[in-house]
């Protein structure tokens, strides 16, 4: 036998023996979890995560303005700068003038 085929029977022993292990492994963390389980009284709903929705995390409400002129314009001060605050602010006034 070539060096290349004893190379090639160990890895399929240790890819078995790797395989065995696993089984194994899993079959105690099972045995503990069920063991557990049965100390604490829980099911496997119990196990299941839920989850409501994120506080403060509604998708597409409004938010308040930040910044608003004399015209009615508003800014909530989140995404890209206005047209109408981008020529007020090349005038000379700060963010600040408009502040809610």
């Amino acid at each position: 036998m070539n060096k290349l085929q004893q190379l090639l029977d160990q890895q399929a022993a240790l890819a078995k023996e790797i395989d065995a292990t696993r089984r194994e492994a899993k079959a105690d963390a099972v045995a503990k979890v069920r063991a557990l389980m049965t100390e604490y009284g829980l099911s496997a709903a119990d196990l299941v995560v839920r989850s409501g929705p994120k506080v403060g995390a509604v998708k597409g409400a409004k938010v308040a303005a930040k910044y608003k002129d004399n015209a009615g314009n508003a800014w909530s001060g989140r995404g890209l700068q206005p047209k109408w605050l981008k020529a007020a602010l090349a005038t000379g006034r700060t963010l600040q003038d408009f502040a809610v």
